[in-house]
């Protein structure tokens, strides 16, 4: 039988082989007794364990979400009693915005709750616009008593109604809560209908919804410089979105446009005079590092925005334009932070699309 050295040089006897056997029984031993908790790995360093809310919004609660509400709210502050509500509507003139909703809810009122109600855009319309009310559909009291006089569903998904303070519907009941349109259409209709001027950036928000529901469409361009292709495009009535990179070893501009605004022929019409032609095919596009590039230059970029924002903000400080107009006055808030505290280290927003954690991430 052949016999094997594991350690060269080095002979092995009996006590070797006792001091080896009891120093195996000893870790053993200790790693029978010490619990399991002390060999897992931290949650905040397991990355299987840090799933962001865009990625899976259906069992994800919003970061910076207040420990006493409810998922399936999202960020608004949610007033929880009709005849408060109404009282409130009466005293400020504003419309009362009714949420129906299921707490604790299936999938589609926490999806709902993750995405539509933690948009900062949608939640500063609804807090600055109207009257927020939210009504439990699974709850009796006061919460049933609004069902009845409503005529709503209990456990039912997701539904919210704008209504004038006498309970009178403004526009249609808003059932779907799988888009974020319905809702952003209806808020700014109600505005109208009540005589007030929906702001700017509801407006953009409304139009890029719109064109992300009818189906983007997409087009190359190259051009000498991209960065002033990017704000070429960026200016063009019907583009969403616009990102500049390299195809066939030419600077080109990949521009994402709503099809029933402009078509690729126009925008071929429109910036020809400009040195910019259309390429043949969309494929092998690589993206450059700086997006943006005027909007990267200025205070602007640590903002949280939209792609029609971005666009259209880019476009303007290209032309030596302030495009304040297209935002918020929560978005203009943190640009005055951002300039009070030039020494701060803020985050890069160009980019983003995760507008809910963009929005935690650029207040903190």
């Amino acid at each position: 039988m052949r016999s094997y050295c594991l350690i060269p040089n080095v002979k092995i006897n009996m006590k070797s082989i006792l001091l080896l056997s009891s120093l195996a029984f000893s870790a053993l031993a200790v790693a029978f007794f010490i619990p399991k908790s002390q060999f897992r790995t931290p949650i905040h360093q397991s990355p299987i364990n840090q799933s962001p809310i865009h990625q899976s919004p259906i069992n994800q609660s919003p970061i910076n979400q207040s420990p006493n509400q409810p998922i399936e709210l999202g960020q608004v502050h949610w007033l929880r009693d009709l005849d408060t509500g109404r009282a409130e509507s009466q005293k400020s003139g504003k419309p009362i915005l009714l949420l129906f909703q299921e707490v604790p809810g299936c999938s589609n009122c926490t999806r709902y709750g993750n995405t539509t109600l933690s948009h900062p855009l949608i939640v500063e319309a609804i807090e600055t616009y109207f009257v927020p009310v939210c009504i439990f559909n699974n709850k009796g009291g006061k919460d049933a008593e609004a069902l009845r006089i409503f005529g709503e569903p209990a456990w039912n998904n997701p539904v919210v109604r704008i209504v004038r303070a006498d309970n009178q519907d403004i526009v249609l009941r808003m059932p779907n809560f799988n888009s974020s349109l319905q809702l952003v259409n209806g808020m700014r209709r109600a505005l109208d209908l009540t005589g007030t001027t929906a702001p700017r950036y509801l407006e953009l928000l409304e139009e890029e919804l719109s064109a992300r529901e009818v189906g983007l469409e997409t087009a190359t361009f190259s051009m000498h410089c991209f960065w002033t292709g990017e704000g070429t495009f960026g200016a063009i009535p019907g583009v969403i979105e616009t990102e500049p990179g390299f195809q066939d070893g030419k600077e080109v501009v990949k521009v994402q446009f709503n099809p029933a605004v402009t078509s690729r022929a126009n925008l071929e019409k429109q910036t020809q005079p400009k040195n910019i032609s259309s390429c043949n095919k969309n494929d092998g596009f690589r993206s450059d590092r700086e997006p943006k590039y005027y909007l990267a230059q200025t205070d602007y970029r640590f903002i949280p925005m939209t792609s029609l924002q971005a666009c259209l903000a880019n476009s303007l400080v290209g032309r030596r334009q302030s495009p304040d107009e297209l935002f918020s006055p929560r978005q203009l808030e943190l640009l005055g932070k951002v300039a009070a505290n030039p020494k701060k280290e803020w985050k890069n927003m160009i980019g983003r699309k995760d507008l809910a954690i963009a929005w935690v991430e650029g207040n903190m």
